[in-house]
């Protein structure tokens, strides 16, 4: 769990950044340049030697549905919500956790639905005054969009990873190989690109979520989840939203309301402390 964490502590600036910096670039540009990034990190890591083609393609089918379309919502969801609203949004992961875990193990836990679900109550109570918003329904069904196909990967991840020799470091470069094979047909024609327009902090923005919070972070969740049950994992989805919050009140700037923060991410950490009784 300390690797879940640790992520949700550096997933924490990302918000900020992605709406202060990048929502005037193309989103699938931006998609496409961070797991491209994320991508060359794993690359001199890479040990395919007795890796099983049909395990090869099964990682980088849940590359390309965990990172590759994951992300196009997720940045485009960016040019609909502010990045706050965004962070709400992501509110229902825990409970694609445990529906898609159920799905596949075709039993119910029962457990880890209720820790799911108190970690949805916990989220709800920093973030109630937005709850009430319907005018950003195309960014709300972009962020679902996203939000299941983050799900799904984590728990496939897990599965397909029992059954694989290999460390994980020594095959993650096929995850961003896939992600990125799905974003190719949707990338706008090269003359369009704004490499000359791109100012230095949009560019080491791009560097910071590209090798970070992608490459680096997206490898350490997974790690992480691989070594977690799944309620904590579900629960844990959602640490990142009061950080986030922090993070935009701390470093951005933003107006948040102390008291629903601190509530919240109490009634987090008792969903915590549920799931592991």
């Amino acid at each position: 769990m300390p690797s879940l964490i640790l992520v949700s502590l550096i997933w924490a600036f990302s918000f900020g950044l992605i709406k202060g910096q990048l929502t005037g670039i193309d989103p699938i540009l931006v998609t496409t340049a961070r797991l491209f990034l994320a991508w060359l990190v794993f690359l001199p890591f890479t040990r395919l030697k007795h890796c099983r083609v049909v395990t090869m393609g099964a990682l980088l089918t849940i590359g390309a549905i965990q990172y590759g379309v994951m992300y196009m919502a997720y940045t485009a969801s960016f040019h609909y919500l502010k990045g706050y609203q965004v962070a709400l949004f992501t509110i229902f992961t825990p409970i694609y956790v445990t529906v898609i875990n159920d799905c596949f193990t075709l039993k119910f836990h029962r457990h880890f639905m209720y820790a799911s679900l108190l970690a949805v109550l916990g989220t709800s109570i920093i973030l109630y005054r937005d709850l009430h918003l319907t005018e950003f329904r195309t960014g709300f069904l972009l962020i679902q969009a996203a939000n299941l196909c983050f799900a799904f990967g984590q728990v496939a991840y897990k599965k397909v990873m029992k059954t694989v020799p290999h460390k994980d470091h020594h095959v993650f470069s096929l995850l961003y190989l896939g992600a990125i094979l799905s974003t190719l047909p949707f990338l706008p024609a090269p003359q369009t690109w704004p490499i000359s327009t791109l100012t230095s902090h949009q560019v080491l923005s791009l560097v910071y979520l590209g090798i970070l919070a992608s490459g680096v972070c997206f490898f350490l969740w997974n790690f992480g989840a691989r070594r977690v049950d799944t309620g904590t994992l579900a629960i844990c989805n959602n640490l990142k939203i009061p950080l986030a919050i922090g993070c935009s009140a701390l470093v951005f700037g933003e107006l948040v309301n102390w008291s629903q923060l601190t509530m919240g991410s109490i009634v987090l950490v008792i969903a915590l402390w549920f799931n592991r009784r």
